[in-house]
């Protein structure tokens, strides 16, 4: 039972990540930033880029579950876990792993720079955007009630 559950929350981890990807791949794409992720694969087409975001966003989705499965216990906890979550990705990968992907030197010391904050601001809504996504789903089944009745008394 517990393996089935297992598989219903990454579902529901993947489905967010992809909500969440949806909500920064408009922002990126707003921001002509597609291309620049499309250089992940070789390529400079923003809708390749498109596509290499949404298969990012949703690993990202399913990972978010294998991390904070038990910590999820309500809504509030799970916006606020994948914004946190949210704000790591931007730090390892839209900081560390993409420059260093591209050839470009590792952004930490840039962080505060215009790009940069752009890129922030959209790992914290695609955050929030997954917690609240998977939160939805897993409630809906009774998987965050099952949490709820096993979290122990405050």
């Amino acid at each position: 039972m517990e393996n089935r559950n297992l598989g219903k929350k990454a579902a529901y981890g993947i489905l967010g990540g992809i909500v969440g990807g949806l909500v920064f791949g408009a922002l990126m794409a707003a921001a002509g930033a597609l291309p620049l992720v499309a250089g992940l694969v070789g390529s400079q087409d923003p809708i390749v880029g498109f596509l290499v975001h949404m298969g990012i966003s949703a690993f990202i989705g399913a990972t978010f579950v294998g991390f904070f499965q038990s910590l999820v216990t309500g809504p509030q906890r799970a916006m606020v876990l994948g914004t946190a979550y949210g704000f790591v990705w931007w730090i390892l990968g839209g900081l560390i792993l993409m420059p260093v992907f591209l050839g470009m030197p590792i952004q930490v010391a840039n962080a505060l720079t215009a790009d940069n904050l752009g890129g922030l601001v959209g790992h914290l809504l695609y955050g929030f955007a997954l917690g609240a996504t998977y939160v939805l789903l897993a409630a809906r089944t009774g998987l965050v009630a099952k949490a709820l009745a096993k979290a122990p008394a405050p």
